[in-house]
């Protein structure tokens, strides 16, 4: 199995990445009501739409403040200048019966991966990161035992790389890497590469 070329790729894809330096440029209602439809558009299992975004604006202060605040340090550093931060929740319970809904997860992250894609389409960048405390979410949202905090998102219009400092400006100009297809899609074997 030979590795794609990128170019390959229709364009959002191959252009995507997760930029830790964003511009002064807010998101207009417009568009970021266009991320959440591209989101609510997602399949799920029995269409049971498990996902829930908490939605935190720069201009919102204090709310922007709070979910910043249930960042990693060193997320806060870099993501205080996106215009919006976005947390992703899985309700974990089917609404007609209660039982549990164990491709919650997975459904959200079909729905993240379509914000994202439509937010790349409209030359906005998203960063999302596995770093926050999920005590803090859960307290600052009173969230049930139910719901699963999944991801925080970073959102804004991306901004030249002269604004960082250390770790995360070599992470900035770091070429994007991805492992080979034969590391991961596989035929007969677990370890065994597809032959096409």
């Amino acid at each position: 199995m030979s590795d794609t070329n990128p170019t390959t790729l229709h364009d959002p894809m191959a252009s995507r990445r997760s930029p830790r330096s964003f511009s002064e440029r807010p998101i207009g209602d417009t568009d970021l009501q266009a991320l959440f439809e591209a989101a609510r558009w997602a399949p799920s299992c029995f269409n049971e739409q498990p996902w829930r975004f908490m939605v935190a604006r720069r201009a919102d202060g204090e709310a922007f403040a709070g979910l910043l605040a249930c960042l990693v340090e060193q997320n806060q550093a870099w993501a205080k200048e996106a215009q919006a931060l976005v947390l992703s929740l899985a309700v974990e319970q089917f609404k007609l019966d209660g039982r549990p809904n164990r491709w919650a997860q997975y459904d959200v992250g079909q729905a993240m991966a379509q914000l994202v894609l439509e937010a790349q389409c409209r030359g906005i960048s998203a960063h999302q990161m596995g770093g926050f405390s999920v005590d803090k979410v859960r307290e600052l949202y009173a969230l049930p035992a139910t719901v699963t905090p999944m991801a925080v998102m970073a959102l804004g219009y991306a901004a030249p790389v002269a604004s960082l400092d250390g770790e995360a400006r070599d992470f900035e100009v770091a070429p994007r890497r991805r492992q080979p297809q034969s590391e991961f899609v596989f035929s007969t074997r677990f370890d065994q590469a597809a032959k096409f």
